[in-house]
């Protein structure tokens, strides 16, 4: 891999976006590009509140979407007409959506109310850095100089 040099650095992913763009957009080798984000941090964003009720209704849904998969695969598999093709799919379907209620409420007791609330999470840079193969980062600066943003080129 080639040295790089950071060109720009932002506090907003759009805002290097832009800036790739640009350099796309005037004709730049942007495969020589690449935005890295720094400084990670963990969140967990808290999404709602939980019950057994929504416990059961979500496992419900995921044994659906799961037994609606196995069902199309083993009727591709084994029908031998229509009826019995939509019987095997019904029937995965059937069988998913109750084990999908059944693990997803025995996981929510088991719990013992520790965590009654949902999330989403991941990792988030703060910080994102546009860096150039170094052999090129002085041309892609004489092209972003004249753009109007936010970040300073960093050379």
């Amino acid at each position: 891999m080639n040295p790089r040099r950071t060109i720009a650095t932002t506090h907003r992913y759009e805002e290097a976006e832009a800036l790739v763009d640009r350099l796309a957009d005037d004709g730049f080798p942007v495969q020589h590009v690449a935005v890295v984000g720094r400084e990670l941090e963990y969140v967990e964003q808290v999404t709602g509140h939980l019950n057994g009720w929504k416990a059961a209704l979500t496992g419900a849904v995921t044994g659906i979407v799961l037994g609606l998969l196995l069902g199309t695969l083993f009727a591709v598999w084994f029908a031998h007409d229509g009826t019995s093709l939509l019987a095997i799919v019904a029937y995965w379907t059937v069988l998913g959506a109750v084990a999908g209620t059944a693990f997803s409420l025995v996981g929510y007791l088991l719990q013992g109310g520790r965590r009654n609330f949902t999330s989403t999470s991941g990792m988030q840079p703060r910080v994102f850095d546009v860096v150039v193969d170094d052999g090129l980062a002085d041309e892609a600066v004489r092209l972003l100089a004249g753009f109007d943003r936010r970040p300073h080129p960093i050379a």
